[in-house]
């Protein structure tokens, strides 16, 4: 299969997946030094004998699921010190990626950016792996739903994330794809209520017209963002559904009223103008099927995860480059050197 990849996922997971900071550090917290050190001379070895294939071809030969020299790696997650400056942040990421190499970068900026811009209180927790505190939040009742504005993309933490874009670019974006995360409506709106997903359900069971007003407004802000974000260079976007798209929190019909259609006007977008547009569909029991026909370049999932396909039956069904390969609340995050291999070798099977 060369169309998965290895790669490990952050923020809606639930688990903080820190920057990988040195090979010491790496493992100490993950244990995976031996595969990425067997990476990286797998790398030099390609290099001594001619092998000329760069970043983005490799991951275009994969994306169009042709014969590639290697299968396109990446790794990524929260540094929670250092993601709330512009600087900080693309120095952040842009250590993680050469340190080890990476064949693209999803840029990991905080969650909280998607909705400082409307009022939500946020400060740093502090701690190294922990992550930052909301204080406070705009929505108290449903019809502050209706109150809210559409922001501009170069003011305030979008302008920030923006910035940081620009010098990410500078650093590596003649070389590699880099992707910026963009969270979709609904999972905008869970966090405006202190990333608590009851409140917005009870608005879409009680105010449907609410919901959709400002499911309506975080649409136009953020695919506008998501225009700017390629105007300062990035190829694509890292589009999550935060666990909405999935049995047990909406039904599919649910999920088609308060999702899809705002979902694929942010797709819509910058579909044309994009290089790497990820789908990340988070969750167990996800709505594969429905989302598996976005217009994107690749689909990411926990391939692993109770009620998920896996990555050939994913592939099968969508007929689109898939990610996936470490499960990110066990091996990802304890496992041993051995274990990863094994669900590498599996993922590539």
């Amino acid at each position: 299969m060369h169309t998965a990849d290895l790669s490990a996922f952050a923020g809606c997971s639930g688990i903080p997946l820190h920057l990988l900071k040195s090979i010491i550090g790496l493992c100490r917290m993950f244990r995976l030094s031996d595969y990425f050190v067997k990476i990286h001379y797998q790398q030099q070895r390609e290099e001594k004998e001619g092998i000329t294939v760069n970043k983005k071809e490799r991951v275009d030969a994969a994306l169009r699921d042709e014969q590639v020299d290697r299968v396109p790696a990446s790794m990524w997650g929260h540094d929670f010190e250092r993601e709330w400056g512009a600087q900080s942040l693309a120095e952040a990421m842009v250590e993680n990626f050469t340190r080890y190499d990476w064949d693209y970068m999803k840029v990991n900026p905080r969650a909280s950016y998607h909705v400082e811009g409307w009022g939500v209180l946020v400060h740093p927790s502090g701690e190294k792996y922990k992550a930052p505190i909301i204080e406070d939040t705009p929505i108290k009742s449903s019809s502050d739903w209706k109150r809210i504005r559409p922001l501009e993309p170069d003011e305030g933490a979008l302008g920030e994330q923006l910035q940081a874009l620009r010098l990410i670019n500078h650093a590596i974006g003649f070389d590699a794809y880099f992707v910026q995360t963009i969270f979709c409506p609904l999972g905008i709106a869970k966090y405006l209520v202190g990333n608590k997903s009851e409140p917005v359900l009870q608005t879409i069971r009680e105010d449907r017209g609410a919901m959709h007003a400002a499911l309506r407004v975080i649409t136009e802000t953020f695919a506008t963002y998501a225009i700017a974000c390629l105007e300062q260079g990035a190829s694509g976007i890292f589009y999550a559904t935060n666990g909405w798209a999935a049995e047990g929190m909406l039904t599919a019909d649910q999920y088609r009223e308060f999702g899809e259609q705002y979902d694929l006007e942010i797709f819509d977008a910058v579909k044309s103008r994009s290089k790497f547009n990820i789908l990340h569909n988070c969750g167990t029991h996800i709505y594969f099927d429905l989302l598996a026909t976005y217009p994107v370049h690749a689909l990411n999932w926990a391939a692993t995860l109770e009620g998920n396909p896996d990555l050939r039956e994913g592939k099968l069904r969508s007929g689109k480059a898939v990610m996936g390969g470490i499960s990110e609340k066990t091996v990802l995050k304890n496992g041993e050197p051995g274990q990863v291999r094994e669900e590498v070798a599996e993922a590539l099977d």
